[in-house]
């Protein structure tokens, strides 16, 4: 489980009651055989007769199952065409503002709806042919139908609409990419174009790839949109092709072994996942198996396989996961051969990458990311800086290469332990860590005298504890560096910050997944 995993707990998937102990209690009661039955006949037609529709839903300007004709004006936080019928907002999968669509209403609410795509009667532009052959099974990519420049222009304003419609915060209406709000003297927060890729595919390090049957041999893929049905893949555009070429092997040597894969509704069979991790500098390769069980059958031969076919594979692992969830991991990592990391680069500054290790997927853009944030910092050498969230150490050891002081603080103590043998990695002595909540932490460090010129927080995406910013208003460090994954909580914390002093002079948007809905920021807030 990665780090941002373990600081917002999941939960398990809750399994069925059993129906038969419910039918031994009827018979012990004394219920009549034959009532019984014809109770549930009863209960079976009750339950299969269409309900009526709420009296609110006839009041709507549209009725399901029924077609219009929409004007697409945007696009939602997950990728769907937001469509307006008679100034109803539907939304609409597939669909690109700027188009004009023949539309069917499939559900329904008091203020949306959702509907399908049927015919486009006007086409947008921007509207390209995906290049992926599973793109509209899979679930991915959102945006592949979306021209790429068009997709950072989306993004931005993805931001620039939860800055505005939930943080209340005053943006300007256009973009300077050199000069700050505050530097000009123009009211108003300036969000710099999205920072994009010169070439957005096979950009992820990382794939975590289940692994199920279909017409008796082994499938594995990614799951299709809002569902655990797999689609088989062969390839992923976005993902590193020794991803793809470790996947096949996987498959090609399972189905040789005759390995079954897991069926999470019985929580049978053995094999999970498979996780694939490569250093784009280094051209190393982790190869995780995740097993319901704690051993797999001709393990001899599953290591030969894969080194075979793989020569660059330095670790090959076993992740044992035998509880019936969805969270990939287990709590057990056995190495089966060759390292227990393997090593990548972001910028100058060297990581050690493990089975369960939280690592930036887009190493390319992390660099992006992070130089932002280094910038935004502000540091001449003497500064010293708090990295709250800081995980395995990415933002501290960057952070150290310009600052006098760093220190770093995560909850997840298994983090810490790995970011301080990051630090010993680079040599580097001027950053420290510790594991705990950055409101207790924070307070403490500063009764030993160390007080912050600039904090960095790069939380997950809950955003930052009420408590943290509290502390943080307290501390008044001149600068506060935000590193957001959901611009709905970045734009909510800015807001309390903005509320007890300080003034967010810019936000730049990072394009960390192309093709898909999702961008990062990182915003700068001065005193």
């Amino acid at each position: 489980m990665s780090v941002k995993d373990k600081r917002t707990a999941k939960s398990n998937r809750v399994g069925t009651a059993d129906r038969g102990a419910g039918n031994s209690a009827g018979q012990r009661a004394g219920k009549p055989t034959g009532q019984r039955v014809r109770n549930t006949a009863e209960q079976r037609a009750r339950n299969s007769a269409p309900k009526a529709a709420p009296a609110w839903m006839a009041d709507l300007p549209v009725q399901i199952g029924q077609q219009y004709e929409a004007e697409i004006i945007g696009i939602s936080h997950d990728g769907e065409g937001v469509g307006r019928v008679n100034g109803f907002t539907l939304f609409v999968a597939g669909a690109l503002p700027g188009e004009r669509a023949l539309v069917r209403v499939e559900h329904l609410k008091k203020q949306y709806g959702h509907a399908r795509l049927v015919e486009l009667m006007e086409e947008s532009a921007e509207r390209v042919m995906p290049v992926c052959g599973i793109y509209e099974e899979c679930g991915g990519c959102q945006l592949q139908h979306l021209s790429y420049e068009a997709q950072l222009r989306v993004k931005r304003q993805q931001v620039v609409d939860n800055l505005q419609r939930i943080g209340k915060l005053e943006v300007q209406s256009t973009s300077s990419s050199s000069e700050s709000s505050s530097d000009k003297g123009i009211e108003g927060i300036v969000v710099h174009p999205t920072l994009g890729m010169s070439d957005p595919w096979r950009y992820r390090n990382k794939a975590q790839v289940p692994f199920g049957e279909e017409r008796g041999g082994l499938i594995g893929g990614f799951y299709a949109q809002g569902s655990h049905r797999i689609i088989d893949m062969e390839e992923c555009l976005i993902q590193h092709e020794a991803n793809d070429e470790v996947v096949a092997r996987v498959k090609e040597i399972g189905a040789r072994l005759g390995i079954r894969a897991y069926d999470e509704e019985r929580n049978a069979g053995l094999l999970r996942h498979v996780v694939v991790k490569v250093g784009f500098r280094t051209g190393e390769i982790m190869v995780v198996l995740v097993t319901n069980g704690s051993t797999i059958p001709r393990v001899d031969e599953w290591i030969d396989g894969i080194r075979a076919a793989l020569p660059s594979v330095k670790s090959i692992c076993h992740n044992i996961n035998v509880k019936q969830t969805n969270v990939i991991f287990g709590d057990e990592t056995r190495v089966l051969w060759g390292s227990e990391v393997i090593y990548d680069y972001i910028g100058d500054v060297k990581f050690a990458i493990s089975a369960r290790s939280f690592f930036q997927v887009n190493p390319v853009q992390t660099e992006v990311l992070y130089g932002k944030a280094l910038e935004y910092a502000g540091l001449t050498g003497d500064e010293v800086v708090v990295d709250a969230y800081c995980g395995i150490g990415t933002i501290s050891l960057f952070l150290a290469q310009r600052a006098g002081q760093v220190y770093g603080v995560e909850i997840v103590e298994e983090a810490i332990a790995d970011a301080r043998k990051n630090a010993e990695l680079n040599g580097m002595t001027n950053v420290h860590f510790e594991a705990g909540p950055a409101e207790v932490v924070l307070p403490e460090w500063t009764r030993q005298g160390i007080r912050p010129d600039v904090i960095v927080v790069d939380p997950p995406r809950k955003g930052c504890d009420a408590a943290l910013l509290a502390t943080i208003l307290e501390l008044q460090p001149r600068r506060v560096v935000y590193v957001s994954c959901s611009a709905s909580t970045l734009a909510r914390d800015l807001r309390v910050l903005v509320d007890g002093g300080y003034g967010v002079a810019e936000v730049t948007p990072v394009d960390m997944f192309p093709h898909t809905v999702h961008v990062e920021s990182v915003a700068l807030l001065k005193k």
